[in-house]
């Protein structure tokens, strides 16, 4: 049973997913100017990437095809002056490999768990994934460890796993503000 949906739903529901800003052409360059660190970027740095641009009240999702033109389905959109326009973040690497690598449920239970406590998948600033660095050897075990930060609250999780007879995903969440969470994920 494909479970992808299920992941890519949880995906575009989370917060603080995307860069937002305004673009503007300079010099004949497109330069997109981060609203939150005001900092500029090329937008040839997106080519071939998932941007969105907010027209007609709504955010309109397509391909950077080349800088000044978004590629939306069959239609092409040009781009204007001052227009907002979101890119998707990128999760970091060791992160990415980690949730591709967990089951289903765990997945599941993490990101969920993560998302009650006000925090994003897109907030991580830090992950060691020592599941990264085991063999494809039967028994897998160890600690994989998380730091993220909404601007609010910092939340550390220490992520327990242990993968020989039995499946066990233990997720611990520390925030700065002393509340702990446990959640644990046992399959026979």
């Amino acid at each position: 049973m494909n479970h992808e949906p299920t992941r890519s739903k949880l995906f575009e529901t989370q917060l603080r997913a995307y860069t937002e800003g305004t673009i503007e052409q300079i010099n004949d360059q497109w330069i997109f100017f981060d609203g939150e660190t005001e900092e500029a970027i090329r937008m040839e740095d997106f080519l071939q990437q998932e941007v969105e641009v907010f027209r007609l009240n709504r955010w309109k999702k397509g391909i950077l095809a080349e800088t000044g033109i978004l590629e939306v389905g069959k239609d092409r959109i040009l781009l204007r002056d001052h227009d907002q326009i979101r890119v998707r973040k990128q999760l970091i690497y060791s992160l990415e490999m980690l949730l591709n690598s967990i089951n289903e449920d765990a997945f599941f239970q993490f990101v969920t768990t993560l998302n009650s406590l006000k925090f994003s998948v897109y907030d991580c600033l830090y992950c060691y994934n020592h599941l990264s660095f085991l063999s494809d050897d039967q028994r897998k075990d160890g600690v994989n460890f998380m730091v993220f930060d909404n601007q609010d609250a910092i939340c550390n999780v220490q992520h327990h796993f242990y993968y020989f007879e039995k499946t066990s995903d233990r997720f611990e969440f520390t925030l700065n503000t002393g509340k702990r969470l446990i959640i644990e994920k046992l399959i026979s």
